[in-house]
C-alpha cells in the first residue's frame, strides 16, 4: 500500500500559522536586509528632525541645572572648554532625540521581521512585553528628570557655595551627567521585565524573591551608593525607593507567571497577588510620604 504524501494535520496547522516555515535561509537574509534598511532610514530621518530641534531639546535638558544655579545664588550659565563643544553637543542631542523619535518605527520593523515566526499567543505576549518595556523606560527617565536630577544638582551646587567656589560648568560634562542619570534610571526601571524573563525560564519564583527581600534591599542600597553621582543620604534614598517598589512589582509579575504555568499544567496554585499588592501600596504610600516630608516633590515642574 502506497504511503500518503499528505502532511500531518499538526504539521499543516503549524505551517499555516508560521509562514516563515516555507522561507529559505536566503529569504530570511533578504527580509532582514529590507528591515535593516528601513530602520536605518527611519533613524536618519529622526536624526535630521532631532538635529533641527536640538537647541530646544538642550534648553529643556539644561533647565534643571539653571534652576539649581539660581537657587544657589550662582550665575546660571554653562561654558564650553572647546571650540567644537557646542557643535558636538547639538549633534549628540540631535542623535539621541532622533533615536527616540525613530524608536516606534524601528520597533515596528523589528516586529515585522519577528512576528511571522511567532504563534498568535506569542505575538500577544511580545506586544505586551515591548509596550511594558517602553512605558517603564519613559517612566524611569521622567523620574530621573523631575526628581533625582534636581536633587542631585541642588546638592552639587551647594558644595560650590559652602566652599566659596565659582561655578564654571562645562556643557558637555553636564550632558554626560544627564545621560548617566536618565538612561541609567530608564534601564533600572526594566527590573520587572527582567524578573518576568527569569520567571518564565523558572530561574526565580515569587516565594524565592519574597524570602530574599532583605538581601534585595542590601543589593539595591549598594547599587544606589555606587551609581548615584552624589554621596548624600537623601539622594541615595530617592534612588532606592523606586527600585524597591519595582522589585515588589516584579514579585507580583513573577506570581502571575508562576500561577499561569500551574494553571496550564492543571495544578492548583496559591496566589501571592494580595500580599504583593498590599506591599506595593505600602511602598508607594511610604515613598509619597517621604517625598512630601523631606520636600522631594516641592518645586518640581511637571
Amino acid at each position: 500500500m502506497a504511503k500518503s504524501n499528505l502532511p500531518e494535520p499538526e504539521t499543516a496547522h503549524e505551517e499555516a500559522e508560521d509562514p516563515t516555515a516555507r522561507m529559505s535561509f536566503f529569504d530570511h537574509l533578504g527580509e532582514l536586509r529590507t528591515r535593516l534598511l528601513w530602520a536605518i532610514s527611519y533613524i536618519g530621518i529622526g536624526f535630521l528632525i532631532g538635529l533641527y530641534f536640538s537647541r530646544e531639546a538642550y534648553t529643556f535638558l539644561a533647565q534643571p541645572m539653571m534652576d539649581a544655579l539660581r537657587e544657589a545664588g550662582l550665575e546660571d550659565r554653562l561654558i564650553s572648554t572647546s571650540p567644537l563643544g557646542p557643535l558636538r553637543l547639538y549633534i549628540s542631542t540631535g542623535l539621541y532625540l532622533g533615536l527616540l523619535i525613530a524608536s516606534p518605527m524601528v520597533l515596528h520593523q523589528v516586529w515585522l521581521f519577528v512576528a511571522p515566526g511567532l504563534y498568535r499567543n506569542e505575538r500577544r505576549a511580545v506586544v505586551s512585553f515591548v509596550f511594558s518595556g517602553v512605558f517603564l523606560f519613559l517612566a524611569g527617565t521622567a523620574f530621573g528628570y523631575h526628581v533625582l536630577l534636581p536633587l542631585t544638582l541642588r546638592f552639587l551646587t551647594s558644595m560650590f557655595v559652602q566652599g566659596g567656589f565659582g561655578a564654571f560648568i562645562s556643557i558637555n560634562e553636564y550632558f554626560d551627567l544627564v545621560l548617566v542619570i536618565l538612561l541609567g534610571l530608564g534601564l533600572i526601571f526594566q527590573l520587572p521585565i527582567l524578573i518576568f524573563v527569569l520567571s518564565v525560564f523558572g530561574i526565580v519564583t515569587p516565594r524565592f524573591l519574597w524570602s530574599n527581600f532583605q538581601y534585595a534591599v542590601l543589593i539595591i542600597a549598594v547599587l544606589a551608593a555606587v551609581i548615584t553621582p552624589t554621596q548624600d543620604v537623601v539622594t541615595m534614598v530617592v534612588f532606592m525607593a523606586p527600585m524597591l517598589v519595582l522589585y515588589l512589582v516584579g514579585i507580583g509579575v513573577s506570581a502571575i507567571v508562576v500561577r499561569g504555568k500551574k494553571q496550564a499544567a492543571g495544578e492548583p496554585g496559591r496566589s501571592l497577588g494580595g500580599v504583593v499588592a498590599i506591599a506595593v501600596l505600602i511602598a508607594v504610600a511610604a515613598l509619597a510620604w517621604a517625598g512630601f516630608h523631606f520636600g522631594w516633590w516641592s518645586g518640581l515642574k511637571w
